[in-house]
């Protein structure tokens, strides 16, 4: 991909996110927190905030801990550069077919967690969907660069390198501290999964710190640690998906968890007047067509990130099944049609506008 392709797609991202902040964000409400903002890491805005009173002194404390987290996870996640002293995604990506790579524990231990979330929604979320999301990912920068060059990938394309997405094709050696890529063809892509890990680390550490009352908004991720001082919760709006303006499709009261949306309107590129949007059903290798947006709640962010996707790329009845079968789970899900359907306990969280 040429730099300035990449530059092009990013600034677009950026300008999008700074405008919406969040696909599930949270509307102006009382006082106003402290906030600090960030644009460098994993391509998106991140924001956090603190409801908590603290001192300005305490407060650049906090952050620099929340920070140093999510750019140390964003090194170790970055598929498309390397970094001096550490061997990261690209660098195993780039190593693929060939020996096993030393990594940090702290790759090592995301990457089982991958693979625990593959077992967990049946294949939907694979990490090693690289190959092909690779084709839809130039696709959508070329789109992006020159709307009237947009083009869907070569559909014998998406199919060879649907071969190479089998997750038995990753190695993890945990006793040696290293991960191998069997076959050259095969690479990682953590894009449904990187940001929401990375949020959850940096939420326990902020809660390992003693804070509370603050809320991560990473890209729309968002992790909310405990209540604010009065014991209330934070009104979160979601987004209506056919609404331009960005409107909000339900509000919702939440303490002390994440709060993640996946929805096509997010990042998409236009060919013939059809929209494609950036999620890919891992069983099609196309587009998934179920839902306009998928909304999950969960103690956990990396849980919610990664359940976002893959409930995005189910038929509602599966995704009902498994998410009553997680405890704490609690979703919303929007139809292209506008309807509404959700698991009971997040109806008891939604609240008047």
């Amino acid at each position: 991909m040429g730099a300035s392709k990449k530059r092009g797609a990013l600034l677009w991202v950026l300008m999008s996110l700074a405008l919406l902040c969040s696909a599930c964000s949270t509307p102006r409400q009382g006082k106003e927190p402290k906030s600090a903002v960030y644009y460098t890491y994993f391509d998106t805005v991140s924001c956090i905030y603190s409801y908590a009173e603290d001192s300005e002194n305490r407060f650049a404390d906090n952050t620099a801990i929340a920070a140093g987290v999510l750019e140390d996870y964003h090194r170790l996640f970055d598929i498309y550069h390397e970094y001096a002293g550490i061997n990261n995604l690209c660098t195993v990506n780039r190593l693929a077919g060939g020996a096993p790579v030393a990594v940090d524990q702290r790759l090592i231990d995301f990457l089982r967690y991958a693979q625990q979330m593959y077992e967990i929604t049946g294949g939907e979320m694979n990490i090693m969907m690289g190959s092909v999301l690779k084709l839809w990912h130039e696709s959508y920068v070329r789109a992006m660069d020159d709307p009237d060059m947009a083009s869907l990938p070569d559909p014998r394309a998406i199919a060879a390198a649907s071969v190479f997405t089998d997750p038995a094709l990753l190695e993890i050696d945990e006793e040696a501290c290293t991960v191998r890529i069997t076959d050259p063809n095969a690479s990682i892509d953590v894009g449904a999964l990187g940001k929401g890990y990375a949020t959850e680390q940096a939420a326990l550490a902020l809660q390992d710190a003693g804070v509370t009352g603050y809320v991560l908004n990473i890209g729309g991720n968002i992790r909310i640690l405990g209540s604010k001082p009065d014991g209330s919760g934070w009104r979160t709006g979601v987004r209506n998906p056919s609404d331009p303006d960005g409107a909000y499709a339900r509000y919702l009261d939440l303490h002390d968890i994440s709060c993640v949306t996946s929805g096509n309107y997010e990042r998409y590129f236009t060919v013939d007047g059809v929209r494609y949007h950036h999620i890919i059903d891992s069983d099609t290798h196309y587009p998934a067509d179920y839902f306009s947006s998928v909304t999950v709640l969960s103690a956990d962010s990396a849980m919610a990130d990664a359940l976002s996707t893959a409930l995005f790329c189910m038929p509602y009845e599966d995704g009902l099944a498994l998410a009553e079968s997680l405890d704490g789970v609690q979703v919303l899900w929007i139809l292209p049609d506008g309807r509404q359907l959700s698991t009971k306990g997040m109806e008891a969280v939604t609240v008047s506008p």
